[in-house]
């Protein structure tokens, strides 16, 4: 196991609260399917000291409607976003729990008897989108190509490390406009049979991510392409 340590020379910094819009085009086995896709991110002040952060991200297609409802909270410390729970309810499924119990240093699940030690830096599979966005706006558009952004994450039942590698700047068209974008890509080791994710991230927005692409190892695909972000 390995973590994503940030150096705490100099602490994250996250963009505002904002819910963010996005239209969804999908293939489930050789099947095509359209919808939307709902994020809020929302950052709030517990006290002088402390800030909160809360994920929620809904995703609805049509005839089913909502398929994928998941959340995470917890606050955000000098190394970035620290998780405290995430919760996942997918269609017909009961929903999950993944704890990251601080007090014990552990991170545990609803779904499995597994657990991981907490070293600092561990992410979910929502908080770690955007604790990417924190450590790119470190660099920003002087990151360099091929630079990697490495860190645990935890999903329903188990943990594994993953790793953002930079590809490239580039544009893409939205229902906002042209837009300038980092490439970025999670893509599995080479004898795993993990989900490859692809995030544009907006330079001149805050680095939201604007565009989104899961592609599982059987091929499926999603993609999520930013409508609004309203803050």
């Amino acid at each position: 196991m390995f973590t994503q340590i940030t150096s705490h020379a100099e602490q994250l910094t996250f963009p505002p609260s904002a819910e963010l819009l996005y239209s969804l085009k999908s293939t489930q086995k050789g099947v095509p399917v359209s919808g939307e896709a709902k994020v809020q991110w929302q950052v709030n002040k517990r006290d002088d000291q402390t800030k909160l952060y809360r994920l929620n991200s809904e995703t609805k297609v049509a005839i089913f409607g909502k398929i994928l409802v998941s959340s995470s909270k917890g606050s955000i410390q000098e190394f970035g976003l620290a998780p405290e729970q995430f919760q996942e309810k997918r269609f017909r499924r009961t929903e999950v729990n993944t704890y990251f119990d601080r007090e014990q240093k552990i991170i545990r699940f609803s779904e499995s008897d597994l657990q991981y030690p907490i070293q600092g830096g561990e992410q979910d599979r929502l908080s770690a989108t955007w604790q990417l966005v924190g450590l790119v706006q470190k660099t920003g558009a002087q990151t360099k190509l091929g630079q990697e952004w490495k860190m645990f994450v935890a999903g329903t039942r188990d943990a594994d490390p993953w790793t953002f590698k930079f590809s490239d700047f580039t544009k893409i068209r939205t229902a906002l406009g042209e837009l300038n974008v980092m490439h970025i890509i999670k893509a599995p080791p080479s004898d795993a049979q993990g989900q490859r994710i692809e995030l544009w991230l907006a330079l001149d927005m805050g680095f939201y991510p604007v565009q989104i692409r899961y592609q599982d190892h059987n091929g499926d695909v999603l993609e999520q392409k930013i409508i609004s972000i309203k803050n």
